[in-house]
């Protein structure tokens, strides 16, 4: 048996000592996060996805919603600060975070950016987000996510 593959974020938790379950999974670009949770057997709701985004004053963004959910653009800016916010270009990501789309982690980009979190993510034991890389993904308490990532609970979806 191969040894399991380690990302970047793998690598940060250890650092840091946070206690995590890796959990890998065959991608296929088609695929969306709903149908991700449910192959990991893992509820919708508590596995979420890291959206980057752009405010007016040209500050970047991090939200971390859950997979079926919607970003509400005006509740992430008022949470932000801004008075408005758009998603970045996929093209952007891979420059400014250092992940792909589709493995793009609120943990251990190339810079910290103020990042959000859906309040949701609280009440749960553990929540699932992207270990970095396509195909896998992480499962963690929601107090150490938000510690790690630096993120602020908040009501940014629709």
């Amino acid at each position: 048996m191969k040894k399991e593959e380690r990302t970047n974020v793998m690598r940060v938790l250890d650092g840091k000592k946070i206690s995590y379950e890796s959990h890998s999974y065959k991608p296929d670009a088609t695929m969306s996060g709903k149908e991700i949770a449910e192959l990991l057997g893992e509820d919708p709701e508590k596995v979420f996805k890291t959206l980057v985004t752009q405010g007016k004053s040209g500050a970047y963004y991090v939200f971390v919603v859950p997979v079926e959910a919607e970003l509400d653009l005006k509740k992430a800016a008022k949470a932000s600060g801004e008075k408005a916010i758009a998603m970045i270009r996929q093209k952007e990501l891979l420059p400014l975070t250092g992940y792909v789309h589709g493995g793009c982690s609120p943990i251990g980009m190339k810079k910290q950016f103020p990042t959000f979190i859906h309040e949701t993510a609280e009440s749960y034991d553990t929540v699932l987000v992207s270990a970095g890389k396509v195909g896998f993904q992480i499962e963690l308490a929601p107090a150490d996510l938000m510690g790690v990532a630096g993120c602020i609970p908040a009501d940014i979806i629709t």
